[in-house]
C-alpha cells in the first residue's frame, strides 16, 4: 500500500495525468462517463479539506461523484496518484502576486505568507510529505514564482534554491504545529488555558520551580505573555523575521 505521500504513484501515470492538455481529461479505457479527471481531482480536494487526509479513500472520492470506485480507476490510477493531482491543482490556484518593484524582503516574506495562507486553505498540504514533489505544472509555476524572490541578490543558483527550501520548510513547520495545537484543543475540546487550569494542580504537586529556575521564568513570561503554551502568529513572525536577518548577512557577504 502506497503511503501518504507525494511521489508514491506510478511516475509515467502520474506526469502524464499532470501535464494533460485541455480536452484530454476523459478516461483511458471503458466507456465515457460525465466525468473529468479535473472533477475526480476537485472531489478529492473537496474531501481531504473537510476530513483531512484520513477522509480521503476513493470510495469516498467515488461516492462525492455519484459514481462506482471502479468507474473512478478508469480516470486516476490510485490514491498515490490523486494525492499529486491535488497537490498539484493546488498550487496552480495559489494566488501570486507581482513583487518585481518591492525590497528583497518584502518579496521572500510575500513567498512565507503565500505558503502559509495554502496551508490555512488547505491544513492537509501542511501534512503531506512531499520531499518527491509532483513535478506538475503548478508545482513549476510555483518554483519559478518564489525562486523570482531571491534572484538578483548575489546568490547562486544553488544558494537560491537553498534559501527557499529553508524558508518553505520553516513555514510547513509552523503550519504543522499550528495545525497539532488545533488538533488537541479539538480532541480534548479544551483550550490551552483550560487545559493547564485543569492540570495546573497536579503538575504542583511534582513540579519544583527550584529545580528548574530558568524553565519556570521563561515559561512563566511566554505563557503569561501568549496566554498559551504555543502562540502561531508569534513563532510565524518571530522566525520569518530571524530568517530575513541571516539573509541579509548571507547577501551582504555575497555583495
Amino acid at each position: 500500500m502506497a503511503k501518504e505521500r507525494s511521489g508514491a504513484g506510478d511516475p509515467a501515470r502520474t506526469l502524464e495525468l499532470l501535464w494533460r492538455e485541455p480536452g484530454h481529461a476523459g478516461p483511458r479505457r471503458g466507456p465515457r462517463q460525465g466525468l473529468t479527471v479535473d472533477a475526480v481531482v476537485q472531489a478529492g480536494i473537496e474531501l481531504a479539506d473537510s476530513g483531512g487526509l484520513d477522509a480521503l479513500t476513493m470510495r469516498g472520492v467515488a461516492q462525492r461523484l455519484g459514481v462506482t470506485p471502479m468507474t473512478l480507476y478508469t480516470y486516476v490510477p490510485g490514491k498515490a496518484e490523486l494525492l499529486d493531482l491535488m497537490l498539484d491543482a493546488v498550487y496552480v490556484r495559489m494566488p501570486r502576486g507581482d513583487h518585481t518593484a518591492v525590497p528583497w524582503r518584502t518579496r521572500v516574506e510575500a513567498v512565507a505568507r503565500e505558503n502559509r495562507d495554502l496551508y490555512r486553505r488547505h491544513t492537509w498540504v501542511a501534512t503531506l510529505p512531499t520531499t518527491r514533489p509532483p513535478l506538475g505544472p503548478g508545482l513549476m509555476a510555483k518554483y519559478e514564482h518564489e525562486l523570482a524572490a531571491f534572484d538578483g541578490l548575489g546568490l547562486d543558483d544553488v544558494e537560491m534554491d537553498a534559501a527557499l527550501t529553508f524558508l518553505l520548510g520553516f513555514v510547513q513547520s509552523v503550519a504543522r504545529a499550528d495545525f497539532d495545537a488545533q488538533s488537541a484543543a479539538r480532541d480534548s475540546a479544551m483550550s490551552d488555558g483550560q487545559w493547564w487550569a485543569a492540570n495546573e494542580p497536579l503538575l504542583a504537586k511534582v513540579f519544583d520551580p527550584a529545580r528548574y529556575p530558568l524553565a519556570t521564568r521563561v515559561g512563566s513570561a511566554a505563557g503569561a505573555v501568549h496566554q498559551s503554551v504555543y502562540d502561531p502568529e508569534h513563532a510565524f513572525d518571530f522566525g520569518l523575521q530571524r530568517i530575513l536577518d541571516g539573509l541579509t548577512h548571507l547577501i551582504a557577504d555575497r555583495s
